[in-house]
C-alpha cells in the first residue's frame, strides 16, 4: 500500500469513528463525504446525500441559512453555530455546527462541517435544572402555568373530532392513557389538553422524553435519589414526587429501556416508589400519560414494550391520525398558523394563493403538523409586502410542490365547495386540454385519443372555452 493510501485509510477510519457527524461538500455544494454519525443525527442513509446539492437535501435550506453555502461563499470559517431545519424526510434536526473552508484548488474551495445533536444534551440539562430547583414538599412554579386546553386543537375532519372526544371523555377520569401518533401530530397538545380540562389541573403538569436520556440517569429522573447511593448522588426527588397530585407524561414510552418498563409497571400496580439506593417507599397519586410514535403492537411485538406494561397503559387508547389522513384541515390549519405568525412576526398576510393551496392538499406532510407549521413560518419569514403566500416564499419546500400530480386538485374543489357535476367538468376540461396539448391541438387526433367523435369534442371545447393553439 502507497503512503498517500496508507494515510487516506488512516482518515477515512478516524472520520468513520469519531463522535461527531461530518459533512463534505465540494466547490458546487455537493456532498462527497459523509459519515454514519451524521446520518444518525439528521435521518438520513448516505446514499441519500452523496453526490447531491445541500438544498437538495435539507429543502427547508437557504443560500443564507446553510453553514456551509455560507462558508462556501465567504471562504471564512464558521464555528460552534446552532442550527435548526428540516429534512426531505420533513424530520427537524437541531445541532451545532462548526463549517471550515478547504482549497480544492487556487481558486476553488469545498467545505467541511463538523455537527453534534444539541437536542439530547438541551433536554438532559432542563431536566436536571428542574431536579436542581425542586425541593421536597416545594412546588415548582412551573406548576402554575397553564398549557394547552382542547380549545387550542384545530381540526374538522371525523377521525381526528372522534379521538379529541375521546379524549375529552378521558379528561373526566384518572385511567392511564396510551396516546399513538407520528412524529408531529401532537401527541403533547392532547396530554396536556386532557390534564388541564381534568379535575388535577391545579397539580403539576410534567413531560419527560423517555428516548433522550440514558436509562440509568432516567430511572433517577423519574424516581428521585438518595444521598450516597453513587457518587455524587444526593437527596433529590423524582419527577413521580413532584407531578404527585397531578400528570406525568412519558413520552416515547417505547423507547424506555425493559428493567426499567418493569419498575414503572410496579409504581402503577401498587401506588408508591422508591428512590435510586432507598429503602423507604414513598406514596405517590400521579396520573400516567404515555405516547409513541410506533404502533403499540408493533412494539410489543419487536420486544421494545413489554406486554404487561402495554395492557397497563393502554386503558384509554388515542390513535391521531397523521396529516395526510386528514387533508380537510390542511386549509384550516394554515389559516390558524398564518394568524399565529402574523402575530409572532408582526406580518400581514391573509391568505394563500390557489396554487400553493393546491401543492399543500396533494402533499402527504411527513412532519405531519409541525412539518406545515415549520413551513408557514419560514415562508412568512420571506414575505415583506405581500399579503397572500405565493409559491415563490416556498422556495425551500421543493418536496411540497414537486409532488403536485396534476393541475387540478379535488380535494381542494370540494373543500371550496364545488359540487359533484362541477368537479366532473373541471376533470373533463383537464382531461381535453391534456390530450390536445400531446396531439399538438389536432382536434381529429385528439378526439381519437380520448374515444369521442371529432364533433362531440368541437363541442366541449366550446362549452369549456378552451383556447386552440395553432
Amino acid at each position: 500500500m502507497g503512503l498517500n493510501m496508507l494515510y487516506k485509510s488512516i482518515l477515512e477510519t478516524i472520520i468513520e469513528n469519531i463522535d461527531a457527524g461530518i459533512h463534505v461538500v465540494d466547490n458546487e455544494g455537493k456532498t462527497i463525504f459523509y459519515n454514519s454519525i451524521m446520518g444518525e443525527l439528521e435521518g438520513l442513509d448516505i446514499d441519500e446525500v452523496m453526490g447531491k446539492n445541500i438544498l437538495e437535501i435539507f429543502p427547508s435550506l437557504t443560500e443564507n441559512t446553510s453553514t456551509i453555502l455560507t462558508v462556501l461563499k465567504s471562504r471564512k470559517a464558521i464555528y460552534n453555530k446552532s442550527q435548526s431545519y428540516l429534512n426531505n424526510h420533513g424530520k427537524q434536526i437541531k445541532t451545532i455546527n462548526s463549517t471550515i473552508p478547504f482549497k480544492i484548488s487556487p481558486d476553488k474551495y469545498g467545505a467541511v462541517e463538523i455537527a453534534k445533536d444539541i437536542t439530547k444534551v438541551k433536554e438532559l440539562s432542563e431536566k436536571v435544572q428542574i431536579l436542581q430547583q425542586v425541593l421536597v414538599g416545594k412546588e415548582s412554579n412551573k406548576d402554575n402555568i397553564k398549557g394547552y386546553t382542547f380549545k387550542s386543537i384545530i381540526g374538522e375532519d371525523d377521525d381526528f373530532l372522534n379521538t379529541v372526544a375521546l379524549a375529552k371523555t378521558a379528561a373526566k377520569s384518572s385511567s392511564t392513557v396510551l396516546i399513538y401518533g407520528e412524529t408531529g401530530t401532537g401527541k403533547e397538545l392532547f396530554a396536556q389538553s386532557i390534564h388541564y380540562e381534568s379535575t388535577r389541573s391545579s397539580k403539576p403538569f410534567i413531560a419527560q422524553n423517555c428516548a433522550a436520556i440514558p436509562e440509568s440517569l432516567l430511572e433517577g429522573i423519574l424516581f428521585g435519589t438518595v444521598k450516597g447511593s453513587y457518587t455524587g448522588a444526593v437527596n433529590r426527588p423524582g419527577l413521580f414526587e413532584q407531578a404527585h397530585g397531578g400528570t406525568l407524561l412519558l413520552d416515547e414510552i417505547n423507547s424506555m429501556g425493559l428493567q426499567l418498563q418493569a419498575k414503572l409497571l410496579r409504581v402503577l400496580q401498587e401506588g408508591y416508589i422508591r428512590r435510586v439506593g432507598g429503602l423507604n417507599d414513598i406514596p405517590c397519586d400521579v396520573r400516567i400519560i404515555a405516547t409513541t410514535n410506533e404502533e403499540p403492537e408493533k412494539s410489543v411485538a419487536s420486544g421494545a414494550l413489554r406486554k404487561d406494561l402495554y395492557y397497563r397503559l393502554n386503558v384509554i387508547y388515542l390513535k391521531i391520525p397523521p396529516l395526510r389522513e386528514r387533508r380537510s384541515d390542511v386549509l384550516l390549519l394554515s389559516e390558524y398558523f398564518i394568524k399565529k405568525f402574523n402575530t409572532v412576526l408582526k406580518k400581514d398576510v391573509w391568505d394563500i394563493s390557489n396554487e400553493v393551496k393546491n401543492a399543500f392538499m396533494n402533499y402527504d406532510w411527513p412532519g405531519n403538523v409541525r412539518e406545515l407549521e415549520n413551513c408557514i413560518e419560514s415562508a412568512m419569514n420571506i414575505v415583506t409586502k405581500d399579503h397572500m403566500l405565493k409559491p415563490h416564499h416556498f422556495s425551500n419546500m421543493k418536496p411540497i410542490f414537486n409532488n403536485s400530480k396534476s393541475n387540478t386538485n379535488y380535494r381542494l374543489l370540494i373543500h371550496e365547495g364545488k359540487s359533484l357535476d362541477g368537479i366532473l367538468e373541471s376533470i373533463e376540461k383537464e382531461l381535453i386540454i391534456d390530450a390536445l396539448k400531446e396531439c399538438s391541438f389536432n382536434i381529429t387526433k385528439s378526439a381519437n385519443k380520448l374515444g369521442i367523435k371529432r364533433q362531440n369534442l368541437q363541442h366541449k371545447i366550446k362549452k369549456y372555452k378552451i383556447r386552440i393553439e395553432s
